[in-house]
């Protein structure tokens, strides 16, 4: 038993050798095997290796051939503008030293003929001196031989002979004087005209006429009573903050504010319709309300202004005429918004002034600024063109714009191109129709009435009312009114408009008399 354990036990261990011999021959066979394959495979990387930088250095060669290759040929490229280059600048010398040559040879001509002329000269001026003499001599021996016979002296004679051509040059002058006044003066109006028109086509505004009351709508008629309050104490609250007159009457759901200052009346509608919109009326919150409005209403003046002055291109005007200027855009004169007519009055100056090549930015200036003076002309004394000359003056603004905004009502004399340009924009803007408030219906009532009364004399054919009313023209029948007649028949006209008629400004009369003579060849 012993011995078949020991003899298995034998084999075992003889088997477990030849196992462990066989792995141990296999591993280093495998090992062998491996190593071969990566020697092989390195002599292979190492030869790829060595192709591809051959290839490397084969393609460097290459490239470097070509880079000499094209250094060469820019080179000659270079070389050959650089010589075409040099040779066209010898021929340019050359050329340059014929010419100059040329001018050499013709300047010793010059020179030659120069002192020959100058010799000339000099014997011709020898026999002018003696042909002078000669003829002074021969002057005196006439003068003495005169004076012998006319019984007049030399300076009595020359007295007499200014003395005449004085009184032709002076009648002369005079009637030169008078046409050039007339031709000048008919220049001028021409000019003016095509001035003022230009100025009016490159300018177009629209107004809405203003009105001296405001109309506040209401949600209901019960909305009335509590504006009155228990015993008028909300409606005498509200007209004491803010100075307007409220007018509750039978109009249906509506609120009437009457004022003629346009800033308070504004104060009163924005405050009664925040207090509507609220519910809340009481006095102690219309207090509260109208402290707001006012606050939020002087920011709404300045900023105003400030657009304004922006808009037409006005700058470096002194903050408190910005807020003049924003005041007047709730100011009115004769139901035309002040402030749109101040700025459409600056345009118009500018564009005059452009027109005339004196300066454009004073020019705008004084229009801007001309009716500055109405946003306090209720707090002071005197007329408004003095009052803003006064506060141009006092915010630094030039002695020149100063003088337009005083003169442009001639309170005191225009003295200046400018301030003629300003009166002339201030007079467009408020005198053309639509622009102050005049119902359609009145204005053409008014030049039917002129056009009426034009006609009513005998001799006139037709009559045109122009210049929305300013100028009527009539056309006389030239067999009726003589030339004489028509001077005559214009003043008529004109006594007659002012006794029946009521307008604005002045009207123009003018009659036109003419005679044509027609015949037809046949």
């Amino acid at each position: 038993m012993m011995n078949n354990i020991l003899s298995h036990t034998l084999l075992e261990g003889s088997f477990l050798g030849i196992g462990f011999l066989a792995g141990f021959l296999y591993r280093k066979y495998v090992m062998e095997a491996h190593i071969g394959s990566l020697e092989s495979l390195g002599k292979r990387i190492l030869d790829d290796a060595g192709k591809e930088a051959e290839a490397i250095k084969k393609e460097a060669k290459l490239q470097a051939k070509d880079h000499l290759y094209q250094i060469k040929v820019d080179f000659e490229k270079e070389t050959q503008e650089r010589r075409h280059e040099l040779n066209q600048l010898e021929r340019r010398l050359l050329q340059k030293e014929d010419h100059l040559e040329k001018k050499a040879a013709l300047v010793d001509e010059r020179e030659t003929e120069l002192v020959k002329k100058h010799r000339l000269a000099t014997q011709q001026e020898e026999e002018l001196k003696q042909q002078a003499d000669r003829y002074q001599k021969l002057i005196a021996e006439q003068n003495t031989r005169l004076e012998q016979m006319a019984g007049l002296s030399a300076q009595e004679a020359r007295d007499l002979l200014l003395q005449s051509m004085e009184r032709e040059i002076r009648a002369d002058a005079a009637r030169m004087v008078k046409r050039i006044e007339g031709e000048a003066r008919e220049h001028a109006d021409r000019k003016a005209k095509e001035i003022i028109s230009l100025a009016i086509k490159r300018y177009a505004s629209d107004y809405v006429a203003e009105q001296t009351v405001s109309v506040v709508p209401l949600p209901n008629e019960e909305m009335k009573g509590r504006i009155i309050g228990r015993e008028g104490r909300n409606i005498r609250a509200l007209e004491a903050a803010t100075g307007v007159d409220i007018i509750i009457d039978d109009t249906p759901e509506a609120v009437i504010l009457s004022a003629f200052n346009p800033i308070r009346r504004e104060v009163a509608r924005r405050s009664l319709e925040r207090l509507i919109s609220d519910g809340r009326i009481h006095p102690g919150r219309i207090e509260e309300i109208v402290d707001k409005v006012n606050q939020e209403l002087e920011a709404n003046i300045r900023e105003a202004g400030e657009e304004a002055a922006f808009d037409t291109g006005v700058h470096g005007l002194h903050p408190d005429l910005i807020r003049l200027l924003g005041k007047l855009k709730f100011r009115t004169s004769y139901s035309q918004n002040v402030l749109k007519h101040s700025v459409e009055v600056c345009y118009l100056t500018g564009i005059m002034a452009a027109e005339l090549g004196i300066n454009v930015k004073h020019a705008k200036r004084a229009g801007l600024l001309h009716d500055i003076g109405k946003a306090v002309d209720q707090e002071s004394e005197g007329v408004h063109a003095l009052i803003g000359a006064d506060l141009a003056k006092r915010y630094g603004e030039s002695p020149k714009v100063v003088h337009a905004v005083a003169s442009h009502h001639e309170d005191i004399p225009p003295e200046s191109v400018l301030a003629v340009l300003v009166q002339a924009a201030d007079t467009l803007s408020g005198a053309r129709p639509g622009a102050r408030r005049e119902m359609l219906e009145t204005y053409v009532k008014r030049l039917e009435d002129l056009e009426k009364v034009a006609r009513s004399f005998n001799g006139i054919s037709k009559s045109y009312a122009i210049q929305a009313g300013r100028e009527i023209r009539l056309i006389v029948e030239s067999d009726k009114v003589s030339d004489e007649e028509a001077t005559l028949l214009s003043r008529e006209v004109a006594k007659k408009i002012e006794t029946d008629l009521t307008y604005p400004g002045q009207v123009k009369v003018t009659v036109i008399r003419e005679t044509r003579a027609v015949e037809y060849a046949r």
